[in-house]
């Protein structure tokens, strides 16, 4: 290799990495620029209020309650040649 090429290649190296420090000073966030506002929120207090009556109450729907659709007779029901 000359000593030319050598020059070249220094020189090109040098451009770049200029040019990727001053790429990499927008792209990535300096810890000053990462500040930000948040919202202060309520405490959080270990008394609840009770559940409302409206949809806690004795008579409403019980979802995990058994519900028979049919009579259901057949013991072999994924067996469709011995269905009853």
């Amino acid at each position: 290799m000359k000593q030319q090429d050598i020059a070249l290649i220094v020189v090109i190296a040098f451009i770049a990495a200029v040019v990727a420090f001053f790429v990499s000073s927008k792209v990535f966030v300096t810890p000053a620029n990462r500040q930000q506002q948040v919202k202060i929120v309520n405490v959080i207090d270990s008394n609840f209020q009770p559940a409302s009556n409206k949809y806690f109450n004795k008579s409403s729907i019980d979802p995990y309650q058994e519900v028979q659709t049919g009579s259901n007779n057949n013991q072999h029901p994924f067996n469709s040649g011995q269905q009853q």
